[in-house]
C-alpha cells in the first residue's frame, strides 16, 4: 500500500515462447527467471500481492515456490503468440475482483524478461503515478538510435528517408528519445480499465540505466543478462 491505496502486482507469464523455449523458468545463474521478477514484486515496500498469470503448471508450482500466488489459470484464447497484454491484466483483474472480491487501486506489470531491474526501480514508479497524479507510469532507457538523426525507413516507392524529420545536424542537437525497456509498468486501475492502451495523454515515464534494462527474447539476450548479473553481484 502506499498513500492509502492498495496495489496489486501481475507478472505474465505463458507456457509458450518461440525466441527462447522455457524462458519463464530457464535457470539463470542457478534461478528460473521469472524467481527474480517474483522476488522484486514481493520486496517493494508498497505490492499488496504479487499473482503470476500463466497457462503452465509448471510455471504456476515454480511461482508459488518463490512465493507469488497463482490462483488460477490463464485461459488458451489468452496465450497465444497474439494474445494482448492488456487482455491478460484484465483478465487477472476481473478474476480477483469477481471471485475473490478484492479491491485494489493501482496495478503494476512486471515482466519476466528484465530480471536485472531493482525494487527501488518499480517503488519509484508507483511513487511517481501517485505523485505527479499521471494516468500511468511505464520504464524507459535512452535510446541507441534517433529516428531525426540515424534511424531511417524504406518508403512504398522504395527511397530511403530519415524516419523522423528535423534538420538536425547532430545527435545531440536532436530530441532525446527512449526505448520502452519491457520491465515496468503502473497504473491506476479504473483507467487501464477504460484506456485500455500503454502510451496515453497522461503518461510518465520513468528513465533506467542500460545495464538494468535487458530485456530477454533469445539466447544472446540471456547470456548478455547472466554476465551482467554476475557482475552486479560481484560489485
Amino acid at each position: 500500500m502506499y498513500k492509502g491505496y492498495n496495489i496489486l502486482c501481475i507478472i505474465p507469464a505463458r507456457g509458450g515462447s518461440k525466441g527462447l523455449p522455457g524462458k519463464n523458468i530457464k535457470k539463470l545463474s542457478g534461478k528460473p527467471l521469472i524467481a527474480y521478477t517474483i522476488e522484486h514484486a514481493r520486496s517493494s515496500m508498497y505490492i499488496d500481492r504479487v499473482i503470476v498469470s500463466t497457462d503452465s503448471k509448471a510455471i504456476a508450482d515454480i511461482s508459488k515456490r518463490y512465493g507469488a500466488e497463482a490462483p488460477f489459470m490463464r485461459p488458451k484464447r489468452l496465450a497465444s503468440d497474439n494474445s494482448s497484454t492488456i487482455d491478460v491484466l484484465l483478465h487477472a483483474m476481473d478474476w480477483m475482483e469477481k471471485k475473490e472480491n478484492y479491491s485494489f487501486d493501482i496495478l503494476v506489470l512486471l515482466h519476466v524478461t528484465a530480471p536485472l531491474r531493482h525494487v527501488k526501480d518499480i517503488d519509484n514508479c508507483i511513487e511517481l503515478l501517485v505523485k505527479k497524479n499521471a494516468d500511468n507510469v511505464f520504464s524507459v532507457t535512452p535510446a541507441n538510435r534517433n529516428p531525426y538523426f540515424n534511424m531511417v525507413e524504406v518508403s512504398r516507392y522504395g527511397n530511403v528517408r530519415l524516419v523522423k524529420k528535423g534538420g538536425f545536424a547532430t545527435r545531440q542537437s536532436a530530441p532525446e528519445v527512449f526505448d520502452m525497456n519491457a520491465s515496468i509498468y503502473v497504473w491506476w486501475k479504473d483507467i487501464l480499465r477504460e484506456k485500455r492502451a500503454t502510451i496515453l495523454e497522461n503518461s510518465n515515464i520513468y528513465i533506467m540505466p542500460k545495464e538494468r534494462s535487458v530485456d530477454i527474447d533469445d539466447a544472446i539476450d540471456f547470456k548478455i543478462a547472466e554476465v551482467l548479473l554476475k557482475e552486479a553481484k560481484g560489485s
